[in-house]
């Protein structure tokens, strides 16, 4: 008779205990200790530098008539992030290419046109539950031994090039489509859903209109023709701040004509992309928006290898005009160079930092014709590989004349989506580190440069960053 009382004794002592536990975390004697979020961490992006927090005066310091500057430093500080230690290769582009190039070939599969392989398109769950269509990419593309009508599938995307006969991707079909949730706008006051929560003076009336938002539209014509539209309307709903954008990814090779007149540059048309000899080169021919395209990309391509699909992951992007000289500088306000001093050489050997025309028709002096394999030269102070020469790089920030009065100095950004009608002027981006093509001064990373976000040059590329989540250690003080 004692064995189920000392049973009832020990459930009850495990069930106090318990409550106790459960108390001290809870309300800890009734103190509010706070509650803890769920959490994971991102792993270390691949061929990412960490640049950790700081500030630093940017722009010119002093001023020089020579070249018509005029001193504008500011003082700004920006937060941790993530920043490509090289500049966006072809190698790691022309996998972007291929990808957009494997998804409609895959699609294709999937069309009853082409045999209509269910296999190549998942539509429902495991229990037969209808999912939103997407592609299955662990489904391999018969590219040996297809049958006939994978084989039309497989070739849709190739031509045949009508001079020289040879088969070829057919660069006009590779449109990349994807959609962009604005954060910003759908953040704004003025924006909020709730008319209420527009206006916190109670001394003025609510809202009663909601007010106009621009949403940027894309689709494909019968003609297979890319068209964009700016949609301006009344605020309707979160839908709104989701934007889509569809773009060809294809780089343009023949910049390399188009940028020099009266200069045989046939090779490098037909060979700076395709050839694996320029593999590890910078690519070019690539605008601001393609360059936005692959930064969706990367970054989908990283949630879906992750297996976070519907979660947040922290998107590749291009870096702020902030961010970028911040990084080339190494966060140090007397750097004009990524390096000390005010040359792009070494006196004493005689040995360049940077891939650029050192004197007039003389582009061989510093070892390189064009551009040169990324990572050829020695980083700064960060790690940061070819911030000044080799390529010029995009960067997300609008340009305008006074774009320095118009930032904040705390994390610093113009931003301006050009709508389809605007001004040519209004589609300039800010482009930051010179090239091989520029004189030593026009390397400077103090100085800015702009270029018409739709333009496709042989001496632009660009590189990735990505904003750190969490904590990151503090630098010191810079000068």
């Amino acid at each position: 008779m004692k064995q189920p009382t000392n049973l009832l004794l020990m459930l009850f002592v495990a069930l106090l205990v318990a409550s106790c536990a459960a108390g001290s975390r809870g309300s800890s004697g009734g103190e509010v200790t706070g509650v803890g979020g769920s959490a994971w961490a991102e792993p270390t992006p691949y061929g990412m530098v960490l640049v950790s927090r700081g500030s630093m005066k940017t722009g010119v310091s002093k001023p020089d008539s020579a070249w018509n500057l005029r001193a504008d430093a500011r003082g700004m500080s920006v937060d941790a992030f993530w920043m490509d230690e090289t500049e966006i290769t072809n190698s790691k582009y022309k996998q972007f290419v291929f990808w957009v190039r494997d998804s409609i070939i895959r699609e294709r599969l999937a069309d009853p046109a082409y045999g209509g392989n269910e296999e190549f398109k998942i539509e429902e769950d495991r229990e037969g539950n209808p999912l939103k269509p997407h592609l299955n990419w662990n489904k391999a593309i018969p590219w040996r031994n297809p049958n006939e009508d994978e084989a039309r599938a497989i070739e849709s995307v190739y031509r045949t090039n009508p001079i020289t006969g040879a088969r070829e991707l057919d660069p006009t079909q590779l449109n990349y489509r994807y959609e962009v949730y604005n954060h910003t706008e759908a953040a704004k006051r003025r924006n909020r859903l709730d008319p209420r929560r527009r206006e916190y003076n109670t001394d003025r009336p609510v809202p009663v209109e909601n007010p106009m938002i621009s949403k940027d539209t894309a689709f494909v014509n019968d003609e297979g023709e890319i068209v964009r539209q700016t949609i301006s309307r009344r605020l309707t709903g979160e839908y709104d701040f989701l934007n889509t954008y569809i773009v060809n990814v294809y780089p343009d090779t023949t910049a390399w004509i188009n940028d020099f007149e009266n200069a045989y540059n046939e090779p490098y048309v037909r060979l700076y992309f395709s050839h694996g000899g320029y593999s590890d080169y910078p690519v070019v021919g690539v605008s601001w928006e393609q360059a936005n395209a692959f930064a969706n990309w990367r970054t989908d391509f990283l949630r879906r290898s992750l297996g976070r699909e519907g979660v947040y992951v922290e998107p590749y992007r291009l870096p702020t005009e902030a961010e970028w000289e911040y990084a080339a500088r190494a966060g140090v306000t007397d750097n004009i160079y990524p390096w000390e001093g005010d040359l792009p050489l070494t006196e004493e050997k005689g040995c360049f930092y940077a891939n650029f025309k050192p004197q007039e028709g003389n582009y061989v002096q510093d070892g390189q014709l064009i551009t040169s394999r990324v990572g050829t030269y020695t980083p700064n102070d960060f790690g940061l590989y070819d911030m000044a020469g080799n390529v010029s790089e995009w960067t997300s920030t609008a340009f305008t004349e006074s774009v320095s009065k118009l930032t904040n100095d705390l994390n610093p950004e113009y931003r301006y989506d050009a709508a389809v009608e605007d001004p040519y002027k209004m589609k300039r981006k800010i482009v930051r580190g010179g090239s091989w093509k520029d004189v030593a001064h026009n390397i400077r990373s103090d100085i800015r440069m702009w270029e018409y976000q739709n333009e496709q040059r042989s001496y632009i590329g660009f590189r990735c960053v990505r904003s750190q989540i969490g904590f990151a250690r503090g630098t010191k003080a810079k000068k």
